[in-house]
């Protein structure tokens, strides 16, 4: 696999990068638009990341039109706040009921309006303005997207159905997106930048990832869902890929962590051009160390000595759980920060204290046999929820009913708005709140936990539900059950997991404030696969460590201190012994 160099950046005007977060998108994309705009081209950088830190890396302040880059002679950038545009687009959709509705009917619509495809849709219908804006393009050579709009949000929008007004009377299902009538005016700017997209010689879409199993099973997702819906010129960037010559053990670990995964790449990434692009110990936070990560330049590194940086340790955290007994422990996170992991510790831990423990998660991979190996731990009982079985049950119970009022366009709609996000984790939920009632005897630590969000929507579902008087039982009494003890401090503690690194734990934030607006508190926060306790020469790694003095400064103090950190161990944690290895400081050195 080749290094990503200029000789390979695609020809088309328009770029498109899209990746889980925290694999690199906004800085692969401001690193290529900054080389493109130094030979140049007149290039425009815009954002629809709420994450994004563009604004720090160019030391600027961005608005929602072309502003021109401090220190650069073509490079202008643009920063589109997609939450601002949803709540536009929500106070457009509800504002027109208000005094019209009862509160509790507000109340539904206004929490259907507030999930991640709303953000999506609404983000789309400003970034697609500027897609067809020819005043905007004429301006420029090239034009940057950091952030790709996913296969759902474009599927959605190239539904007839989707631009009917049915669902207004619409109570037969939970809806993630609701009508988008309100969206009307732009259909046919919609339709151009659709047709856009999907041109090969106009549009590239940079599939940013890391050689890591879950980004790059997130990459194929992302991938296959975009070729499907026509965006077939894809390229695959393998952003951190470590090529030390340390002979340092560590280092060699990590190094060959790196190989497996990409030896085991997924099958629909192997058509597409691949390169790589080197891991970097420093923060990639100005045009300097931009252009010096894309030529491969030095960088000089200021040694950052933190005093009084605490480094606690995961048992601290179980310590509490033991004293204060919870009955009900999320792990929450995005994807690919170790909830799984840190879901299984605590499992281990309270079992060997002679509590007994139910574990229940939806991850495909996180059986028996993977968590703790052969072994059969005593007190400890698993189970895995399938997301695809239960969203089939959902969808099936959702389209019966709504069959019983809908036509055939109707229903198109109602099948394509259940592939969206929020489905699967309605769907989810009401499976953990079934898991939650029939081990009412043990403590229940659940993996992969379902959004603030969900749970309003749930909530305010319910509520309208009560209201209308005419969907009664749509809404399980498990759910209705586990809704209240949810908000119970004393019942239920929530502990978000997340990795040293800005873009992580900016949405870990992010979810936290969430979860606050759903009446959920947060006990702890957990960072994982930390390298600041672990002994090693490798200059690279060293400077890693310097780097998370940061991240783990910004968490102590989001947190009031109530952190633990959990170091990253060279061998995945599984079995007893593979778990153990988690709990200390220096687990590495032998």
């Amino acid at each position: 696999m080749e290094r990503f160099t200029r000789d390979h950046f695609p020809e088309t005007p328009f770029l498109f990068f899209t990746g889980k977060g925290g694999v690199g998108k906004t800085s692969v994309a401001s690193s290529l638009s900054i080389t493109m705009a130094s030979e140049g081209k007149k290039v425009l950088l815009i954002s629809t990341d709420p994450a994004s830190n563009l604004q720090d890396i160019f030391g600027q302040t961005l608005h929602n039109t072309p502003t021109k880059v401090n220190g650069t002679n073509n490079l202008y950038a643009l920063n589109l706040d997609p939450e601002q545009a949803a709540s536009n687009y929500k106070e457009q959709m509800v504002g027109p009921y208000r005094g019209k509705l009862p509160d509790v009917v507000l109340q539904n619509m206004e929490e259907q309006l507030s999930g991640a495809c709303t953000v999506e849709i609404a983000a789309f219908n400003e970034f697609a303005t500027l897609l067809t804006n020819t005043a905007i393009i004429d301006q420029f050579d090239i034009i940057v997207f950091d952030t790709a709009p996913t296969g759902h949000t474009l599927r959605l929008l190239q539904l007839p159905s989707a631009w009917s007004t049915f669902l207004d009377e619409n109570t037969t299902g939970t809806s993630c997106l609701g009508p988008l009538k309100g969206l009307e005016p732009q259909r046919e700017i919609y339709k151009e930048a659709v047709e856009r997209l999907t041109n090969a010689s106009q549009t590239t879409l940079m599939l940013v990832t890391r050689p890591e199993t879950n980004p790059l099973k997130e990459a194929a997702r992302a991938s296959h869902e975009l070729y499907e819906i026509g965006m077939k010129n894809q390229m695959v960037l393998i952003n951190g890929l470590l090529q030390g010559e340390s002979h340092d053990e560590i280092e060699q670990a990590f190094i060959q962590r790196q190989t497996k995964s990409l030896e085991n790449i997924p099958k629909e990434l192997i058509p597409f051009n691949k390169y790589y692009l080197p891991f970097v110990p420093y923060s990639l936070s100005s045009i300097e160390r931009m252009q010096a990560w894309m030529t491969d330049s030095e960088v000089k590194h200021e040694k950052i000595i933190e005093e009084g940086t605490t480094i606690p340790e995961i048992e601290e955290m179980i310590a509490d759980y033991i004293q204060r007994k919870p009955k009900l422990i999320f792990t929450m996170g995005k994807g690919g920060v170790g909830k799984t992991t840190v879901a299984s510790y605590i499992a281990l831990r309270l079992a060997e204290e002679g509590i007994r423990v139910h574990l229940t998660t939806t991850d495909p991979a996180a059986h028996l046999k993977w968590t703790f190996g052969e072994e059969a731990v005593e007190n400890v009982t698993v189970s895995r929820i399938d997301p695809k079985e239960e969203v089939a049950y959902y969808e099936a119970e959702v389209l019966a009913k709504a069959s019983e009022t809908m036509n055939e366009e109707g229903l198109a709609f109602v099948k394509e708005d259940l592939a969206s996000p929020c489905t699967e984790e309605i769907a989810v939920f009401r499976a953990f709140a079934n898991v939650v009632e029939e081990h009412q005897d043990e403590v229940i630590i659940i993996d992969t936990a379902p959004t603030g969000h969900t749970l309003l929507l749930l909530d305010a579902t319910e509520a309208y539900h009560r209201e209308i008087s005419r969907s009664q039982g749509d809404i399980p009494v498990s759910v209705s059950n586990l809704l209240p003890r949810l908000r119970d401090a004393s019942y239920t503690s929530v502990a978000i997991v997340t990795l040293p690194e800005a873009t992580p734990v900016v949405e870990a934030i992010r979810l936290e404030e969430d979860l606050q607006r759903a009446g959920l508190s947060v006990d702890w926060w957990v960072v994982n696969q930390t390298f600041t306790s672990i002994n090693t020469t490798s200059p690279t790694l060293v400077q890693k460590q310097q780097a998370e003095t940061k991240w783990l400064k910004e968490v102590e103090s989001i947190s009031n201190n109530q952190f633990v950190t959990i170091p990253w161990v060279k061998t995945p944690p599984v079995g007893t012994f593979g778990l153990h290895q988690l709990k200390g400081v220096n687990i590495n050195e032998n």
